[in-house]
């Protein structure tokens, strides 16, 4: 696991070594043991790597035999023992223990397709010098960053946008339409970024750049296909079947050179992960968790017993609402664009705490809700799409109530207006999104802080017509569940989860996550798995429970799911974030920077001063409204990577990036 980034001109020109330099260098926290840097005439790659697989042999930049074709690589690629065998046997030669040299010779056997044999999280460039093509290609599920920019007929590209904005040639400014994507979808909607013409690229795809001259093309797409009759199983064949896949998957990625960690919710999938290393490794594990001292998100009971049961060496680490709001800053300056809520920060903590303890690497359980069908979201369609078939009943209504015990707000509406919120009829029961309209109808209504300035650079732009036009041409012909697990896994995954909740904290501190749900086998099984496997009525994940009977006491298995939540609004306004609110709330800041409107955003801080901010809404306002602040502060007035930052910037531009 490390970071990545380079400079692409046309022939002809020269690489400036200095500013090469500097983008790596922003970069240091995700590759803290070394930094190199090649460059080839008109192409620089350089990384800065975090050691884990041959730690004295996987120095990056790397290159083949000849020196004719290079590499700089972030990620890890699982398989590589059994790749390097099929090449050895082709007649390579390895100068390396590394599965960085494994790419590389792959690529010379297939070219840009090799990725197709490569179970893994990658993001990597490859300058092959014999056709002069540089490849930047990004893994299937988007588990590794990966961004780039143009600056005239340069190519300039990076694991983290910082890097690109090190370059004194790249301006920075906000994209309208970034902030419309977050303001809907809680990320943007790859390609596009928050900021204006720095762009994404989206998981499962390839750019190929040459002489000026780039095409990104996709190499993966996530497909629901239902399993033919030949292929159907007994429940239990299918539970073995997810058993093995699940084994193999934890299995290889315990591969390191360096002890390897696992984290514990206290929920299903962690400690299914955390079970299963115990049944494929004889090695001590060393386990993690997040404690909260408030009790409404505090699941740290359940961690205890798993941790008990599985006998690891376990640390827990308790967040207070200081705790959250004084390491946000820090959490939004590494997720690169603003945050709908908090929970990133206390994974930021988590991370810290487990580099502190000498570990680099960690297996957790993320991918299981969004593949196996795990969350409330898809038990919350089920229901609706159950009512809408009677919308007179006033039973049906009260399946919602029950479903969110925790939304006091939301048990005191009568069923007129939870049938307005959570979008409950015939028409839309036929749209595209019927499963995200509820969530993303309540984000949307954070744009009412948008200035006018922002509403007429947005110029009446529709998100979801955006989303719809993406969608894949099966996409109508899947069962609704299929739908919702799309919408999950395609966008909000890699852009929320895997990314400002996963990556980005993570590397911050130098630590990697490894996902085995997120298995290309695993994704691929659980693709083709009956809806009923997931969702048995309304028991949630039904098949892995099959799976986990015993690997996971009852008490952890048979819980009602909690999902991970932090406290939100109320973190920035205690004693110690008092000033630091006030300042990112004042309204001569927000007047300059222009994204919101001063009067609305002084209402909701003196709902929050004085104790009544109600609901979801507020709290994700508030998140949203601090978080932006942060990102024009640090990203946009006063990016400090050294003085000779000379791009002009300005808070916003209008129209399409």
């Amino acid at each position: 696991m490390c970071a990545i980034a380079g400079i692409a001109a046309p022939p002809g020109r020269c690489i400036d070594a200095d500013i090469l330099a500097r983008m790596i260098g922003t970069l240091a926290h995700r590759g803290p043991d070394d930094r190199a840097m090649r460059i080839d005439g008109s192409i620089g790659l350089a990384h800065a790597r975090l050691s884990i697989i041959d730690l004295e042999g996987g120095t990056q930049p790397m290159s083949n035999e000849d020196d004719t074709v290079w590499i700089t690589f972030n990620g890890e690629i699982f398989n590589y023992l059994e790749l390097r065998e099929e090449l050895i046997a082709k007649g390579h030669r390895f100068r390396t223990r590394s599965d960085t040299e494994v790419i590389l010779h792959l690529y010379e056997e297939a070219g840009p397709a090799a990725v197709q044999r490569l179970n893994g999280q990658w993001a990597f460039a490859i300058w092959d010098s014999r056709t002069r093509t540089l490849v930047l290609s990004r893994d299937r599920m988007g588990v590794r960053p990966l961004f780039y920019t143009r600056v005239g007929d340069t190519l300039v590209f990076g694991s983290e946008i910082k890097s690109l904005f090190a370059h004194p040639d790249v301006p920075r400014a906000i994209d309208p339409h970034g902030l419309d994507d977050i303001f809907t979808f809680w990320t943007t909607l790859a390609p596009r970024t928050v900021f204006h013409r720095v762009w994404e690229l989206p998981p499962g795809h390839t750019l190929t750049w040459r002489d000026g001259a780039s095409v990104v093309t996709r190499h993966w797409e996530l497909r629901y296909d239902p399993p033919s009759a030949e292929a159907a199983a007994s429940e239990q064949e299918y539970a073995e079947a997810l058993r093995s896949h699940l084994e193999n998957a934890t299995r290889i990625r315990l591969r390191s050179d360096v002890p390897v960690g696992a984290y514990l919710s206290g929920g299903l999938d962690s400690s299914v992960i955390a079970s299963l290393i115990r049944r494929v490794s004889t090695a001590p594990l060393r386990t993690f968790s997040i404690a909260f001292d408030d009790a409404a998100y505090d699941e740290s009971s359940f961690q205890k017993e798993m941790a008990a049961h599985l006998g690891t060496d376990h640390t827990e680490l308790r967040c207070s609402y200081d705790d959250i709001g004084a390491a946000f800053p820090d959490v939004v300056w590494h997720a690169e664009k603003p945050l709908i809520r908090t929970a990133p920060a206390p994974m930021f903590l988590l991370s810290r705490a487990v580099r502190e303890h000498g570990y680099k690497v960690v297996l957790t359980g993320e991918g299981a809700d969004e593949i196996l069908g795990g969350y409330d979201i898809f038990k919350e369609t089920k229901i609706r799409r159950f009512w809408a078939r009677d919308l007179a009943s006033a039973r049906r209504p009260q399946l919602l109530r029950r479903l969110y015990p925790y939304l006091a707000d939301l048990h005191r509406q009568p069923p007129a207006y939870l049938q307005a919120f959570f979008h409950v009829s015939e028409r839309d029961a036929a749209g595209p999104f019927f499963s995200h309209m509820p969530r993303w109808d309540l984000t949307a209504r954070l744009k009412l802080f948008f200035s006018d300035d922002v509403r007429a650079a947005l110029n009446g732009r529709d998100a979801l017509v955006e989303m719809q036009a993406a969608l894949p041409p099966a996409y109508g012909r899947w069962d609704s569940m299929s739908q919702a697990q799309y919408l999950e896994a395609a966008h909000l995954m890699p852009g929320y989860i895997l990314s400002s909740q996963g990556d980005r904290p993570a590397m911050a501190h130098g630590v990697e996550g490894r996902f085995p749900f997120l298995d290309p086998n695993v994704v691929a099984f659980a693709a083709t798995l009956p809806p009923s496997l997931k969702m048995k009525v309304l028991n949630e994940k039904y098949l892995l429970k099959l799976v986990s009977a015993d690997l996971v006491p009852p008490s952890v298995r048979q819980r009602r799911k909690q999902p991970y939540r932090a406290p939100d609004g109320k973190v920035f306004f205690t004693p110690r974030m008092r000033d630091v609110t006030n300042e990112l709330l004042s309204p001569s800041r927000l007047r300059r920077d222009g994204i919101f409107k001063p009067e609305a955003v002084a209402r909701l801080a003196d709902k929050f001063r004085q104790g009544r901010a109600l609901g979801i809404k507020d709290d994700m306002a508030m998140v949203a409204i601090v978080s932006t602040g942060i990102i024009l502060d640090r990203f946009i007035h006063r990016f400090d990577v050294d003085d000779r930052h000379t791009a002009p910037t300005q808070a916003i531009v209008s129209g399409v990036s």
